[in-house]
């Protein structure tokens, strides 16, 4: 539920999360309730906000001046919802190069019997393996472990065993553009709290546990970036980040037509579509040309319009297509597509999807059982809400998917948070 009344929302710290994206920002705030039935979240949203984003491009921080006035209007307004102000936020990420693998470690067990200090050890060396070559370990979740070679032990610690094998699902970055976004949040005076992969929460967002379960892909098409995360038997097993997006088609738009960014973005709202009529040749729309004040309106076909967006998207499907026969976990995976993020919103978007990638699709957005206001709860806004489902427990704790900070936990303890698999 949303809330700006600071007298009746629960006690406790705000808690921030932050999208910023190529096309717009979005911030929530909110603080831990899970004596609340209304909030599965195990959070009550007390702030929310939602500006146009710049300085950011395709995930990159590409202007500091321009990123941090967009960023921090929009905490701001956040803010003011809750009536308090942040210390720090945990922001969702898709820069870097983002890479995914899936590989086993492994640790001898000396002693026969499988410790909590031999599952560390372990994890450890899964840990030492994914960061290799100045790569920046941002999410690490288990898939299965083997003891001598025999897999189907989910709790390992306490059973007989020469040789403990960890199959582990390894996201890393180039740490350089997520420093940058460090450093964007200190120029906001907020500590980041985490980085979190944006295609994982965009998924814990848009499909269900139970497709999840079975197999999903799920593909968020944002501005910037088309964001790709699948799953199989619940576990997190690939991603991919495409650096392409409905941006892509707003350019396009105003490069064939000479119109403005803003007036193609209009039409593209407007008039867009991936579904043709018969009619589209002869109805028509006007816009105004490029630095011609005065020549008066033009005017194109919707066949034209339609063409023109057709043609991106169809560049942008062949590039996810590419992305999920090289994935190695099609298989496990299956054919089930759900789509989100802004771009899916478009007219057809997810019959041209079935058509050009030949699998089953839908489109998906923030389940209503989050509560949100009506104007953040689009196929749009699955990233953040995802961030805030991903991040509590169902106990309303807050877990941390890649911990950048001494826990009192100890290490196991931090490892056991970063191989957060159910959700």
């Amino acid at each position: 539920m949303l809330g700006s009344d600071k007298k009746n929302r629960p006690s406790g710290r705000l808690v921030g999360f932050l999208d910023l994206g190529s096309s717009k920002n979005t911030c929530l705030i909110v603080v831990p309730d899970k004596a609340s039935k209304r909030s599965p979240l195990g959070a009550t949203v007390v702030g929310a906000s939602c500006l146009r984003s710049r300085g950011v491009k395709s995930g990159v921080v590409t202007d500091f001046e321009q990123a941090q006035r967009a960023a921090s209007a929009c905490i701001s307004e956040a803010e003011l919802m809750a009536g308090d102000t942040l210390d720090s936020v945990t922001i969702a990420f898709s820069c870097g190069r983002v890479r995914s693998e899936i590989f086993a470690a492994n640790a001898e067990i000396s002693s026969g019997i499988v410790s909590e200090e031999d599952i560390a050890r372990c994890l450890r060396g899964g840990r030492s393996y994914a960061v290799r070559e100045g790569r920046r370990l941002v999410h690490l979740n288990q898939l299965n472990y083997r003891l001598d070679g025999q897999s189907g032990a989910n709790s390992p610690q306490g059973m007989a065993a020469r040789r403990l094998t960890a199959d582990l699902h390894a996201v890393t970055a180039d740490p350089e553009p997520l420093n940058n976004l460090a450093m964007l949040a200190g120029r906001c005076f907020l500590k980041v709290d985490s980085l979190v992969v944006a295609p994982y929460v965009s998924a814990i967002s848009a499909a269900s546990p139970e497709e999840r379960q079975l197999g999903i892909t799920v593909i968020d098409i944002g501005g910037g970036t088309v964001k790709i995360a699948m799953f199989a038997d619940g576990h997190f097993v690939k991603t991919d980040v495409i650096p392409a997006g409905s941006d892509h088609i707003t350019s396009d738009i105003a490069r064939t037509l000479q119109t403005p960014i803003a007036e193609a973005e209009r039409i593209k709202a407007l008039y867009g579509t991936l579904v043709s009529a018969q009619s589209d040749s002869h109805e028509t729309f006007s816009y105004p040309l490029a630095g011609d004040e005065d020549a008066g309106l033009h005017h194109a076909s919707k066949a034209s319009l339609s063409e023109i967006i057709s043609h991106r998207t169809a560049m942008i499907a062949s590039l996810i297509r590419e992305k999920l026969d090289s994935s190695g976990v099609a298989e496990l995976v299956g054919d089930k597509i759900v789509l989100t993020g802004g771009g899916s919103e478009l007219v057809g978007m997810a019959e041209f999807m079935a058509n050009h990638l030949g699998r089953s699709v839908r489109v998906a957005r923030p389940s209503s059982q989050y509560a949100l206001p009506k104007n953040l709860s689009g196929p749009g806004f699955s990233t953040v809400v995802g961030m805030v489902a991903a991040g509590f427990s169902p106990s309303g704790r807050l877990v941390r998917i890649e911990n950048r900070v001494a826990s009192p936990l100890g290490y196991f303890g931090r490892v056991s948070q970063w191989l957060m698999t159910g959700l």
